[in-house]
């Protein structure tokens, strides 16, 4: 251990301290401290060191240990022996696990190897345990490929056709902003040590405007909120872009030299005066104005924004309208102003290297197919040719893929082969014919890189596995190896996997080396602090687009512009009839997803599965607070708890997420109403795309 990771001495002589990486899909990516006693780790706290962790951790992480050492905790591999959803199982032997599922996997691979499907997402974010390996051997079988574009690829490909990359201003200049507008984010929840920064640069005069359908706990402490329409964002940045062109509040000179396309931006823009955004948004046309002005005239003037927003039909072209409001004003030519979505590209990646897609038969000239996972339900059932077998690995999804009924019909088909890797008997797990225990961060080697700040981060096994647990990439490992591949690449260890993720001769990393890394536990990026100040953008042109050559070239529409939601009065006016309010799903402050919600003490604090609803949607519907309702559609229904306020604006419910369905009254949690439908570009799922109506029952 001591060889692998940093120790130092505490209160007891043999007590190690191992420095170790949060796995979880969060901006803040925390850098912990592990301190293990008699090989048991026994406290997880932040690094008092790394800049941004600053040793605080959320409520979730800080509990860490009654994830890794929980009773429920999966320890053997195991078959099913009931009905598929069951959960019942029966222990095998690694060796029986292992062979099983090469013996199945080869088959389908010698015979339509497109039959067979990954399915992953971000349970661990580390390059090694969540696709280090696995892609490699899907790739090499000719699986279908996944379009992983559940959470944030509307958002990023937003940013790639405006800044040409998901880049932004970094995490820590926001102390010294004087206007931060905190847009589609619930920081306290989902980025808490960008909230602790807000803070502190409030404490120094920041105004804080938060632009959200709900009073989060973030928007209740801001300076002011703007409770917006659910997928009305762009109207409003179009709007404060026309105010900020009409009255000629602009930085000229940067949009000259560092921008191409403002004339067919001004354009657009000039179709969305104040009244119509309004009209559109829900937010008076007064404060339209007065933000727009406030974005023009405060300097350092910044925008955090976050992946909420982006979760409707029009959720790229939204952040591709907020992200021009910086390129307007000039707001990047200070360290402290600008636009941060996404930071992941500042980090010199090398995905050819790490995932190696050349390994797939035929590459480049004949590719599989391709099936997005936020439609897994209708894949699963309709797909030609079908799916035969499924591997579920760093995910969940019949608690967390929309339109739940459909997915969880899809996992219940006989003849569907399904592998889960998991830590608990999770709502996906109860559907695997084989399931097999991995490790916690706790027990395994990763290398972290980051999307709300500019760091790379290590984990450095604290402790041996749990029971027979085995890290994901020694589990694909195995697999590859029984089915007979022989391919180098499928035999690289951990290390060898962490060394071909990163360009390590690029100069942001300034010469640091794996070894360094794990030794400190973290490096930072070295770039210069206003970073796109005299342009520079990673665009084909240099430069800050408002209008894209790439996007006019698909067929698309060059120039960002609202569009109403899939479900909404003006794209769907008999269906809002039907069901007339606009749900939403954020998650819960207590849970990542559907992780951390089997943590008694976590679920004891959410309580039990509940909505926001405004007093006037309530008494409208006979509605008191604390009755239980039925908030439901065509798609299905989900029981819950009302809470009638005004924390969510008129015409809009909230329903936080990600309750496990076997854990939420009526056996299903709110993915039982969302949609299947996608996003106007990058594949997105719309969960906040989503009409209901709300009962009460009985």
């Amino acid at each position: 251990m001591t060889t692998q990771a940093e120790s130092a001495r505490s209160t007891h002589a043999d007590d190690i301290l191992v420095r170790a990486a949060c796995p979880h899909d969060c901006p803040d990516t925390c850098a912990l401290h592990v301190l293990v006693r008699d090989g048991r780790a026994v406290r997880v706290s932040g690094d008092p060191d790394h800049p941004t962790t600053r040793g605080t951790l959320c409520t979730k992480v800080a509990r860490y240990l009654e994830r890794t050492y929980h009773p429920d905790r999966l320890t053997v591999p195991m078959r099913r022996r009931g009905p598929k959803g069951a959960g019942e199982f029966e222990p095998i032997s690694w060796e029986a696990a292992i062979d099983e599922i090469a013996t199945r996997l080869r088959e389908i691979h010698l015979r339509r190897p497109e039959a067979i499907l990954p399915y992953s997402f971000a349970g661990t974010m580390g390059w090694v345990q969540r696709e280090g390996m696995a892609s490699r051997l899907f790739h090499r079988l000719g699986a279908t490929r996944l379009e992983r574009g559940i959470c944030a690829s509307a958002g990023t490909t937003a940013l790639a056709h405006t800044m040409g990359a998901s880049v932004g201003m970094d995490m820590e200049s926001f102390i010294d902003s004087r206007l931060i507008l905190i847009w589609g984010s619930n920081s306290i929840t989902s980025n808490l040590h960008f909230w602790s920064i807000a803070q502190e640069a409030k404490r120094r005069g920041a105004r804080l405007v938060a632009i959200d359908p709900l009073r989060t706990e973030t928007a209740a402490r801001c300076d002011e909120h703007l409770a917006i329409r659910p997928g009305a964002d762009a109207a409003l940045a179009l709007s404060m872009a026309h105010v900020l062109i009409a009255e000629g509040r602009l930085d000229h000179d940067y949009i000259e030299r560092y921008t191409t396309g403002f004339e067919a931006f001004a354009r657009r823009a000039a179709e969305y005066p104040p009244a119509r955004a309004a009209a559109i948004t829900g937010i008076e046309a007064d404060s339209i104005v007065e933000l727009a002005r406030a974005f023009a005239t405060t300097r350092p003037a910044a925008i955090r924004l976050n992946y909420g927003m982006q979760r409707v039909r029009g959720g790229s072209n939204a952040v591709r309208a907020v992200a021009c409001l910086p390129a307007l004003t000039g707001a990047w030519r200070d360290a402290a102003g600008g636009f941060l979505l996404s930071s992941g590209d500042h980090v010199p990646t090398d995905n050819n290297r790490l995932l190696r897609p050349d390994l797939t038969p035929g590459w480049p000239h004949r590719l599989p197919r391709v099936i997005n996972m936020s439609a897994i339900g209708d894949a699963l059932l309709e797909a030609d040719p079908p799916i035969e077998a499924v591997v579920v690995y760093n995910a969940n999804p019949v608690a967390v893929a929309p339109d739940s009924n459909r997915v969880i019909a899809g996992f219940s088909r006989g003849d569907l082969f399904t592998v889960v890797l998991e830590h608990f008997r999770t709502d996906t797990a109860d559907y695997a014919d084989i399931l097999l225990p991995a490790t916690t961060q706790l027990e395994h080697f990763d290398l972290h890189k980051t999307y709300g700040h500019r760091y790379i981060v290590a984990n450095n096994p604290a402790i041996a596995p749990v029971g027979q647990a085995l890290p994901n990439s020694e589990i694909f490992r195995r697999i590859a190896r029984a089915i007979g591949f022989e391919d180098e690449a499928l035999r690289a260890s951990d290390e060898e996997i962490a060394a071909d993720a990163v360009r390590w001769d690029h100069p942001a990393l300034g010469g640091a080396t794996l070894d360094d890394i794990r030794r400190k536990g973290w490096i930072k990026m070295n770039e210069v602090a206003a970073s796109f100040a005299k342009g520079n953008f990673p665009t084909p042109s240099g430069r800050f687009e408002f209008a894209s050559e790439r996007l006019a070239a698909q067929g698309l529409d060059p120039v960002p512009d609202w569009l109403p939601p899939h479900e909404s009065p003006e794209a769907a006016p008999e269906l809002a009839a039907r069901y007339p309010l606009a749900l939403i799903s954020p998650p819960h402050r207590n849970f990542m997803n559907s992780t951390f919600v089997n943590i008694a003490s976590l679920s004891r604090t959410e309580g039990e599965p509940f909505c926001d609803i405004h007093v006037e949607d309530a008494a409208a519907r006979g509605i008191a607070d604390g009755d239980r309702v039925r908030v439901y559609n065509d798609r299905g229904a989900v029981e819950l708890v009302a809470k009638v306020g005004d924390r969510v604006r008129p015409g809009v419910v909230a329903a936080r997420g990600i309750w496990w369905h076997r854990m939420s009254a009526g056996g299903r949690n709110v993915n039982a109403t969302t949609s299947q439908a996608l996003t106007d570009m990058g594949g997105g799922a719309t969960f906040y795309d989503c009409l209901v109506e709300v009962d009460a029952i009985g």
